[in-house]
């Protein structure tokens, strides 16, 4: 059986080479979750081991030692697109973990203004309805310590839903898989994400279709393609703590987001690209915490056709009493480049704390 698995997961994306790789699909996925993890521009997939490890490396969930949750708010486009994430997880035993988490990316109360003039031209603001945009994405996670001494590995499988009002709706399936190990007081980590590629299924509403598909002469005529599947991506990441006097501890990380297709990251080729990150947590005998990091390096092509380095630089806090972990973070400060701004806060609460 372990044989037929194994030989599965590495057709599967033979048999769908045929199909059309998109880009840029499921992108909410790559935003992340955790206020603490953003700050420090996401560099923490060889160092996280609480219940947001659900979606940075599921390895990591072998490090909680009771039940954990934990919630994450932000509002991206001056707050026209809401992103929020809720996650739980808990240990089966000394050695293994089980968690679950969703991830919800929408913009609601969208003018729908596909009747607003009817075939004589005249104008019904009555026939305005609203509707929304939003995509989802379910994780069911579950993580082991190996034979090997410090060696953890996870895999997540994922559902995701993504549905635009009534015009289109569509079903999506996949897996990552992480591992952790420390040697010599280094941490290293890998995430592999999309492993047998995430496979989204579309269903368009032929009738929305057609009320729209005339608007602008020339252009919309036919029906989208229904299926789009997303490339794998490979994140790796090394990490060390440092102790700073009495109290103060240095955490730092550095990682490599790698992605199979050629991009404005700066380092780029026909075969891949690489966009390095590194981030930085400072914590008062982990009780405050200050984090950050600077990340997602992207050549910019000018009006004039010439190139740009561009960076986002991330800075958080978080404070942690009696079980509970509150963390804010302030992401792409000065708004550079073209990635996303916005203030985010999450909270982890561990269960552990309380039977004490």
């Amino acid at each position: 059986m372990k044989y037929k698995i194994f030989i599965y997961l590495f057709v599967l994306p033979l048999l769908l080479n045929a199909q059309t790789f998109r880009n840029y699909s499921n992108e909410f996925l790559n935003i992340g979750v955790d206020a603490a993890a953003l700050g420090m521009s996401k560099t923490v997939v060889a160092t996280t081991n609480n219940v947001n490890a659900i979606y940075w490396n599921p390895a990591g969930l072998v490090g909680i030692e009771d039940y954990q949750g934990s919630l994450m708010h932000a509002s991206y486009f001056a707050g026209i697109a809401n992103y929020n994430h809720a996650a739980f997880a808990m240990p089966i035993d000394a050695k293994s973990a089980l968690g679950i988490s969703i991830i919800r990316f929408g913009v609601d109360d969208i003018l729908n203004t596909t009747e607003l003039i009817d075939n004589q031209g005249n104008i019904d603001f009555n026939r305005i309805s609203l509707f929304s945009s939003a995509d989802y994405a379910f994780n069911f996670s579950y993580a082991r310590n190996l034979l090997f001494k410090d060696v953890n590995f996870g895999v997540n499988a994922k559902i995701v839903r993504r549905i635009i009002g009534d015009f289109a709706s569509s079903w999506g399936f996949g897996f990552d898989a992480g591992i952790q190990f420390e040697r010599n007081n280094w941490k290293f980590g890998i995430m592999a994400r999309d492993i047998t590629t995430t496979f989204n299924s579309w269903a368009i509403n032929e009738e929305e279709f057609n009320k729209i598909k005339d608007a602008i002469p020339g252009q919309n005529q036919e029906l989208p393609e229904s299926t789009e599947i997303t490339k794998p991506k490979i994140q790796l990441g090394i990490a060390k703590e440092f102790r700073i006097g009495r109290f103060f501890n240095l955490q730092t990380e550095v990682d490599l987001n790698i992605r199979f297709e050629q991009t404005n990251d700066i380092f780029s080729s026909n075969v891949g690209s690489i966009d390095p990150a590194v981030g930085f947590q400072l914590d008062y005998d982990k009780l405050v915490y200050l984090r950050l990091g600077v990340g997602n390096f992207q050549y910019i092509t000018e009006f004039n056709n010439s190139k740009s380095l561009s960076l986002q630089p991330n800075f958080g806090v978080g404070f942690t009493y009696q079980g509970i972990q509150i963390d804010y973070a302030l992401t792409n400060i000065g708004s550079v480049g073209n990635a996303l701004f916005s203030n985010i806060f999450s909270i982890t609460i561990d269960y552990s704390f309380f039977r004490r």
